[in-house]
């Protein structure tokens, strides 16, 4: 068996296999199915400052290989989290990432500053979220906002801070570039693609916000490239994400340059997804005589 084990930002992973965000809940589902203190890290449903209901009915809608949602970021916010949910995860022996989220820089620092004292483990920053002073253009499109967030936002964390970028961006490595020098001790890729589903049939929009975030395997080759492309540009570590089912695919994000991996839309069409992911890295791992899995981060053959 190889070590699957890393240090991730100063924290010890068993294993590189993280639950993404928004898709594992606070991890109480999954647990009556198998125990996740197997995980290498959860990183739990995006947290507010206040309880969010999110967007209304219809939230998802299936696409090729993938599906899109737009869910709102419905929540019980950072205080009931605190408080009911995150005791519970400091008893499962894994590592908790509170993934937060804004509509202005303020909210963000306050959302780090309320998680200092507790015991979460890393912070995971969403700047896909509508800066309402910008005239809701999101905080991670530009670089000049990504390292102005980022640096406001670590001047107040306690805990090490992971940007997660948006590929819906003309050149992401400018933005991980600008998460770096603001201070990010990580940083996250890829959230969602922008995308719209449509009804012939009615001749209207399926979502009832219009657009959605677009994940799932149709997404893995542009997270690829995009991880691949940041990895030459940053030396602080990637986490990588976009469509992983099976852990040849984690692999394959590793082989491209991240340190670990979140699984997010798998969990919907597997809920025993994330071990079995392990499992097969894991076995990859023997078949490739890798000793520890982290041998494999960047070491990706170009051709020509």
């Amino acid at each position: 068996m190889a070590d699957l084990s890393l240090e991730l930002c100063g924290v010890k992973l068993k294993n590189p296999i993280i639950a993404a965000s928004g898709t594992f809940g606070f991890g109480r589902e999954y647990d009556e199915l198998y125990d996740i203190g197997q995980l290498g890290g959860i990183s739990v449903k995006g947290l507010s400052l206040k309880p969010r209901t999110g967007n209304p009915p219809s939230r998802i809608a299936e696409t090729p290989s993938g599906m899109l949602n737009s869910v709102g970021l419905q929540n019980p916010g950072v205080d009931s989290f605190v408080e009911n949910d995150l005791p519970w995860l400091l008893g499962k022996n894994v590592a908790v990432i509170a993934n937060i989220t804004g509509t202005s820089i303020d909210e963000y620092v306050q959302m780090a500053e309320r998680l200092a004292p507790t015991g979460v483990h890393m912070l995971e920053m969403n700047i896909s979220c509508p800066n309402v002073h910008e005239g809701g253009v999101a905080f991670g499109v530009k670089p000049e906002s990504v390292y102005q967030i980022t640096k406001a936002v670590k001047a107040a964390a306690r805990q090490p801070l992971i940007v997660k970028l948006t590929p819906n961006v003309s050149d992401i490595t400018e933005n991980a570039l600008a998460a770096q020098e603001a201070g990010a001790d990580a940083i996250s890729m890829i959230n969602t693609l922008t995308g719209i589903a449509v009804d012939v049939r009615r001749r209207k929009m399926i979502l009832a916000n219009n657009t959605g975030g677009l994940s799932g395997p149709a997404v893995r080759p542009v997270a690829l490239r995009m991880v691949w492309q940041s990895a030459q540009k940053v030396h602080i570590p990637i986490i990588g994400m976009g469509g992983i089912e099976t852990g040849e695919d984690a692999a394959a994000f590793m082989l491209c340059g991240a340190k670990a991996v979140m699984v997010g839309t798998a969990n919907f069409t597997d809920p025993f997804a994330c071990p079995r992911i392990i499992r097969e890295l894991d076995a990859y791992c023997d078949r490739q005589n890798v000793r520890s899995a982290q041998e494999l981060v960047g070491t990706l053959e170009e051709n020509g």
